[in-house]
């Protein structure tokens, strides 16, 4: 994990000191603008991506794919032992109530705990809200950093802002494909994620949630520390499933997208591109061990993000039902 955090420091600086000598920040900013990723595709003063592609339509046809009634955490469990991306870490204490001494309230002699938790919100199965990752200090839509983010929190993209989901959701097991595990640093863009479809018997459409099984958290359980490499998603693929419409991606792996980067000099390009530049929710350390063991390729998907304001993430633990 140190080695990843070393790595990934030197390749941020690595970056910036490309950006400072080929160019002034003025020139940056008008680059990013050349590139065409802002204003978004649902409007300029959009605050909400992807979500957008969601509809009481959508819902109702995926409330169809109910069949058994057999549900599916998502969530992993998050505690003191979850490995992390430094420096996050989780702590709990639990309190008794009343003065802390533990001495029973009234003649019925009530007791009981209270728990106070101190953590970091990007940890254990978590989903990557729109203010999370940005290019050059701008963020979705091309909103700078200075209009919305606070120590306080974020005044705009906040998770608490989000919508409950409710909609279908697509798994695409890529163990078939490549083994089990997938070997780090595999990379899924269009064409293995178009072959993974078809072998599935699905079409990806506007609206879904993605979910990318690579055996990789189950071949890791009980790791005190992240690995520094993972198969996953891949820049092309991330702007392929982007054009669809979904509304967000994830991956039983900790970063979603494929590690060693494609490029060594673009870290995180699929969270950006995701992110930044389509509004796509991320969704990461997703279990998905059980629903590949039975055969799922399609299913109801339902999220109700805590509403703690101001997070640029979320703890979560979405549902899955077949």
């Amino acid at each position: 994990m140190k080695r990843m955090l070393i790595a990934g420091t030197a390749l941020l600086a690595a970056c910036g000191h490309i950006s400072s000598a080929e160019a002034p920040a003025a020139a940056a900013k008008t680059e990013a603008k050349s590139e065409g990723w802002y204003p978004s595709r649902y409007g300029a003063d959009d605050r909400l991506g992807a979500m957008n592609n969601l509809s009481p339509e959508k819902t109702a046809e995926a409330a169809k794919l109910i069949t058994t009634g057999k549900t599916y955490a998502l969530g992993q469990i998050t505690g003191k032992k979850t490995p992390a991306y430094g420096p996050r870490t989780f702590n709990m204490t639990v309190l008794q109530l009343s003065d802390g001494s533990g001495t029973p309230l009234g003649e019925n002699k009530a007791v009981g705990n209270d728990d106070l938790v101190n953590t970091y919100v990007g940890i254990g199965s978590q989903l990557d809200g729109l203010g999370h990752m940005g290019i050059d200090h701008r963020y979705y839509n091309g909103v700078p950093v200075a209009d919305f983010v606070t120590t306080g929190g974020l005044t705009q993209y906040g998770t608490h802002t989000l919508p409950p989901v409710a909609t279908r959701g697509v798994l695409l097991d890529m163990t078939k494909a490549f083994g089990d595990p997938v070997p780090a640093g595999t990379a899924f863009n269009r064409a293995e994620i178009e072959a993974a479809a078809k072998a599935a018997g699905i079409t990806i459409g506007k609206g879904d949630i993605v979910l990318f099984h690579t055996g990789t958290m189950k071949a890791t359980e009980g790791s005190a520390e992240l690995s520094p490499v993972e198969p996953g998603l891949g820049v092309e693929g991330a702007q392929y499933l982007a054009d669809l419409g979904v509304v967000a991606i994830g991956a039983d792996t900790w970063a979603l997208e494929v590690i060693p980067f494609e490029k060594e000099t673009r870290p995180f390009d699929v969270h950006l591109t995701l992110l930044a530049k389509n509004g796509v929710y991320i969704l990461e350390n997703m279990v998905t061990t059980e629903l590949a063991a039975d055969g799922v390729t399609e299913f109801f998907f339902t999220l109700g993000a805590p509403r703690l304001e101001g997070a640029v993430q979320a703890i979560v633990n979405p549902v899955a039902i077949r």
